[in-house]
Formats: C-alpha cells, sequence, structure tokens
C-alpha cells in the first residue's frame, strides 16, 4: 500500500494560497492520502469552495510552546528515545547559533510535535515555503527518519540567508518552484555537480481552468463618460513587494477627463495606509477597497472588470513575487495586465503581446500604460485574448501538476527490491 504524504504548511487555509489548496485538492484526486499540518491556525474569515472539497482535516502544531506545554513535553519524551534525536538536536544547535532567535526555537518545538503525531504510514513530508515550514519539516525528517522535500515560492527564497538555502538544498530530495527566475537562483546555490542541481524542479502553479468563465465579457469603455468609468481591478495583499503606494500615484496622474475607478481586493497590513494614501491623493471616492474575499467575489470582479493592475516591487528587505496567481487568473479570465518587469512576472507577461510590463518604481512609464489600456477597448480585448491562450496552454493544473505528482509518487513508493 502507497504510504501518505504530510504537507506541511505555515497557515492553512488561506484566501492567498489557493495555488497550494488547489495542489492539495489535486492530489487527493489522484489518489495520494494527505495528512496537513500548519504551523498557525487560520485567520481569514472566509475560505475558498476548494478548501472544502479537500478531505484532510488539518492538525495545527503549537503555534507557542508556552501555550501547549504538555504536548511539546509529551512529544519530546517520546522522540528524545528515537535513534537520530542527537543528529536533530545538533543540527538545530547549529541553526541556533547563526539565526539566534524565538522563531527558531520555535521551530525545533513544533518539528518535536510533528515528528510525534505523524501518520503511522507517512512516507514524504512535504513542505511549502522554504523558511520556516522547510525548517520544521527537516528538524522532523531527521527525527522521524523520513525523506523531505519543499516547494518554494517567493519571500521564502528572496529573504532567506544563503547558508540556510544551501544547506535545506543538501538535505531535501527534491525542491520546485514556481518561475524561472527561482529556478535559475536556487540551481546555482544547490552546487556544482549535476546531481545536486537536479534536486531542483521548475513548475508553474497550474489553475483549475474549468472553474472559469468560458466566454470573456470585454466592454466598450474607454474613460471618455463620466457615466461609464473604466473599470481596473487589483488583488492582492497590501504589503511592500505589491507595490500599490507606486500604483497610487500613478492613478492620481492620470488626466482628469479620463473616467475610472478601481476596485481592490486584498487585506494586509499596509491597507490602512493605503487608503490614507488614496485620500490624500484626491482619487479616495475612486477607489473600493472590498478587503479579503472569497473566490467566487474575486472571480466575480475579474469579470466586471475591464483590464488588471499590479504593481510589483522589490521590497527593501528583498521580498519580491514570484510568479503571482492573480495574474494567472486574471488572464484567464480575458483581462488585458499591467505590471512590471519583476522576478517571474515576464514569463506569463509578454510586454505588447499579452500585456503591458514596465519597469518598477516607474511613475511616468506605469502611468501611460493605465492610460492606454483605459482609453484603448480594442488593445484590451486583444491583450486579453492573447494572455487566455498562453494561460490555457501553459498554466492549466493538468499540465502543470502531472510534473509534481510524479516527484512525490517516487518518493512515496516502495524502494525497490534487490535482484
Amino acid at each position: 500500500m502507497q504510504k501518505s504524504v504530510a504537507v506541511v504548511l505555515k497557515g492553512y487555509p488561506r484566501l492567498s494560497e489557493t495555488f497550494i489548496a488547489e495542489e492539495i485538492h489535486a492530489l487527493e484526486r489522484a489518489g495520494v492520502a494527505v495528512a496537513i499540518f500548519s504551523l498557525r491556525r487560520p485567520t481569514d474569515s472566509h475560505t475558498h469552495p476548494v478548501h472544502r472539497a479537500i478531505r484532510a482535516r488539518a492538525a495545527y502544531l503549537p503555534e507557542y510552546l508556552h501555550r501547549e506545554p504538555l504536548r511539546v513535553l509529551r512529544a519530546w519524551l517520546r522522540m528524545r528515545r528515537r535513534p537520530r534525536y542527537r543528529e536533530a538536536l545538533r543540527m538545530w544547535r547549529r541553526d541556533l547559533r547563526r539565526d539566534f532567535t524565538r522563531n527558531r526555537v520555535r521551530r525545533f518545538g513544533q518539528a518535536l510535535v510533528l515528528a510525534a503525531e505523524l501518520p503511522e504510514d507517512s512516507g514524504l513530508l512535504y513542505a511549502h515555503f522554504m523558511h520556516t515550514p522547510a525548517s520544521v519539516a527537516r528538524y522532523a525528517a531527521v527525527l522521524a527518519q523520513l525523506p523531505w522535500a519543499c516547494s518554494a515560492h517567493a519571500k521564502d527564497i528572496w529573504t532567506l540567508p544563503e547558508w540556510e538555502k544551501r544547506e535545506k538544498l543538501a538535505d531535501c530530495i527534491w525542491l520546485t518552484t514556481c518561475t524561472r527566475a527561482n529556478f535559475e537562483h536556487l540551481r546555482e546555490l544547490a552546487g556544482a555537480h549535476e546531481h545536486d542541481r537536479a534536486r531542483v524542479a521548475l513548475n508553474y502553479h497550474g489553475i483549475d481552468l474549468a472553474r472559469i468563465d468560458a466566454q470573456p465579457r470585454h466592454s466598450s469603455r474607454d474613460g471618455a463618460d463620466a457615466a461609464r468609468p473604466v473599470r481596473i481591478l487589483s488583488v492582492g495583499r497590501a504589503v511592500a513587494k505589491k507595490g500599490y503606494f507606486g500604483l497610487l500615484d500613478a492613478l492620481a496622474e492620470l488626466p482628469r477627463d479620463l473616467h475610472w475607478e478601481m476596485t481592490h481586493i486584498g487585506g494586509g497590513p499596509l491597507l490602512g495606509e493605503c487608503k490614507r494614501r488614496a485620500n490624500a491623493l484626491g482619487i479616495g471616492e475612486k477607489v473600493r477597497w472590498l478587503g479579503a474575499q472569497p473566490r467566487r467575489e474575486v472571480f466575480a470582479q475579474y469579470g466586471a472588470a475591464d483590464f488588471f493592475a499590479l504593481h510589483c516591487v522589490v521590497a527593501e528587505d528583498g521580498d519580491r513575487d514570484g510568479l503571482p496567481n492573480v495574474l494567472v487568473e486574471a488572464q484567464s479570465h480575458g483581462l488585458a495586465v499591467v505590471s512590471t518587469r519583476v522576478s517571474g512576472v515576464p514569463e506569463l507577461v509578454e510586454d505588447g503581446v499579452t500585456g503591458i510590463l514596465v519597469e518598477p518604481h516607474a511613475g511616468r512609464a506605469l502611468g501611460a500604460a493605465l492610460q492606454k489600456l483605459a482609453a484603448d477597448p480594442a488593445l484590451r480585448r486583444k491583450l486579453g485574448e492573447a494572455g487566455r491562450e498562453v494561460v490555457r496552454a501553459r498554466f492549466g493544473m493538468d499540465k502543470n501538476f502531472a510534473g509534481l505528482h510524479q516527484l512525490i509518487c517516487a518518493a512515496l513508493a516502495p524502494p525497490a527490491r534487490p535482484q
């Protein structure tokens, strides 16, 4: 009987990580037994339909060790007798010397509980994100004497110290990542030998095309009529790497006789500051802030919009997007997009063919792109239809899930018997 895979997540369920839920659902549909372990409890007030379709129920590790001391103690008493306990302890102590933080202490306690509470049929630990979840999975894998693998995305790659990335790449059996920019960076860190570099695989996030409306709706709005403003949509958490301050600045510079309105979907720590900035710029009445929304509302807004805008930038701490799923979703709905030449965005959006790309922080260029799409319905339709064809050809769930499924099944398969 095939063993199960334990998926280790930072938080579950999360509205902003639909791609992870889609992947878990695809694994279950493919017959893979899944156990979900989350380091944090959910904070979103909504869930997506795909979360309800997943059969596996999430187990929550102690978010703060002092709140569940008996659970942590029981796990330690059990794990300290394991053959590789001292090896895991040495690994953690070595990491702690280089990263002396409470978070690093918490990771080992969570790893103890994870290893102690894994289902007996577990054959693989699979972490989403290379930072905290991968650390917990790595320590727990040593304790449980199991292989571990990882899927790396954006912030977890670009804000992690190089020493930690190198060591995790050396220890995991494989790692997938969702953009070519990430792939080339991690392959370089993996080592000079092809055997080591082969641990890293490029695997774009796929979307379930069956959930997308088959017929995009294109409007003739061109911003000339105040009663029919052009509808701009942006979906993303209000964090530095999404560049919302720059987008608001560019919108404020649009000609006064160009009539537009923007809808923003997403939460995030900078949301309040974004609202204040919009008001200060004199465009507060033109922007609707919907906050985090379930997928049905997000999809409804894709259908109502004329085009999509996302001003991705590299934050001061190095954080950046990989390939934002919202861009893929927007194009799958036939929307033309305006975005930036950051990380994996150009792997999806070809300037002048499937959208418009500008440099990050280039306010005038961003404003010109917004104005161009707002005033030209025919161009929006042309770019939107081309983008939709690219998504259908390259970014469907079935196409991109196959490689991951193969990696997981190979890891779960029993070892071959000697001849």
